[in-house]
């Protein structure tokens, strides 16, 4: 269970790497096929190829970073939860202020015998937060 358990810290360390580079090809390693998002407000977002088509539009038009702590984390054999305080900042290429969401998620990852851990769904809680701007 520990080398699970470091394996899913290292992923979500690596997810958070992987966006601030734009590294679809390892997002795109990090997640099932039929992965599920679901934020408030929108539609789920369903499957790898959908995030990789709207997080590549994003990149277009942003800079995304992002700072999390695991609050929790369980593995049961090759199923595993993790709850995660999570602070996104996406910062406009041009003009415009940062915009920083913060929250909880909830992601439920399944461990595959061949690439190891993966995002299965991923539940995001995240907010607006004001972003101070000096004068």
């Amino acid at each position: 269970m520990q080398n699970d358990e470091h394996a899913i810290r290292t992923l979500v360390n690596d997810w958070q790497v992987a966006a601030a580079e734009g590294n679809l090809q390892r997002l795109s390693e990090m997640m099932a096929e039929d992965v599920v998002f679901l934020t408030p407000g929108q539609a789920p977002l369903r499957g790898r190829e959908a995030f990789m088509e709207a997080f590549q539009e994003g990149l277009k038009h942003y800079r995304i970073e992002s700072q999390g702590e695991i609050k929790e984390l369980h593995v049961t054999d090759d199923l595993a939860y993790c709850w995660t305080h999570l602070t996104v900042t996406v910062t406009p290429h041009h003009e415009g202020r940062p915009m920083r969401r913060s929250g909880n998620t909830l992601s439920i990852l399944k461990k595959r015998p061949d690439t190891g851990w993966v995002i299965v769904r991923d539940a995001n809680m995240l907010t607006a937060e004001p972003v101070y701007q000096p004068a």
